[in-house]
């Protein structure tokens, strides 16, 4: 039987109007590209270590932490460097034993209490003067030194995190800038940002950013700010005439360029 000729443009155009529409739904499914996760990153002349957001705001700390009390560039590495192979620079609540935190440091052994020792500024603080206290530490090798605190049933097993350790605290003390970079996608929130005055003067020892910084001390203001960026839902973050921002994870050259350390935090939304 013949198909009415209005029947017959009725089905053509619903099967136009599907192709259409799935023709939509197949550009739309190709054109939607998922954010990556979170992640930082230490780029050297030789190397590229990559971290998540957590591990480098802990390692940020350190360095920070290492700087406000005066250590030379090579603490900080002893710190890295044990941090890396007693957690992987990750803030454990469990351990062998009673062992916790960062450098798996044990309340009956004299650390801290747990909370304390839980807390990643007091942990590396303790670790500090720990490593101050031992003779020669400043011309030890990097696992000599850790091992020397530590007193590990692996005495050797710091030197493999030797290289990364040293790249982390090149980028997180200013000795080479723009080193560190972090790239991840904010969500919504109807919240103001946390406020970050108070880290700054715990970890880094400065009570405001309304001052002009040396190199080294604005790159380690700068990166810390970077590592702890999403904590703190910063967007961007400028010194020395570079800009950071967080959706690209990358620095570009900006203005002005001068000494003083800016950022930006995320608007409630």
């Amino acid at each position: 039987m013949a198909v009415p000729t209005a029947v017959r443009r009725i089905g053509a155009a619903g099967v136009a109007a599907a192709l259409v529409a799935a023709g939509i739904v197949i550009t739309v499914s190709l054109r939607h590209h998922p954010a990556p996760p979170p992640s930082c990153s230490v780029v050297t002349d030789s190397a590229s270590y990559t971290l998540d957001t957590d591990q480098a705001a802990n390692a940020a700390t350190i360095a920070a932490v290492g700087k406000r009390l005066g250590l030379p560039d090579h603490a900080v590495t002893v710190a890295l460097a044990t941090a890396l192979q007693e957690s992987r620079l990750r803030n454990l609540p469990y351990g062998d034993r009673d062992s916790l935190g960062l450098f798996q440091q044990r309340p009956s052994q004299g650390w801290g209490t747990e909370t304390e020792i839980q807390t990643p500024s007091y942990a590396a603080a303790a670790f500090f003067r720990a490593l101050t206290r031992v003779s020669g530490w400043q011309t030890m090798a990097i696992t000599d030194a850790a091992q020397k605190v530590q007193i590990s049933g692996l005495p050797l097993a710091y030197a493999q995190w030797e290289s990364e350790a040293r790249a982390l605290a090149v980028a997180l003390t200013g000795e080479q800038p723009a080193r560190l970079t972090c790239r991840f996608v904010l969500e919504h929130s109807p919240l103001a940002p946390p406020e970050v005055t108070t880290a700054l003067r715990n970890e880094l020892g400065i009570s405001s950013l309304d001052q002009s910084f040396g190199s080294a001390k604005g790159w380690t203001v700068a990166s810390w700010l970077v590592a702890h960026a999403r904590q703190y839902r910063i967007t961007d973050v400028s010194f020395g005439g570079q800009q950071w921002r967080a959706k690209s994870g990358r620095w570009r050259s900006s203005t002005p360029s001068d000494h003083r350390v800016r950022f930006t935090q995320a608007e409630p939304s």
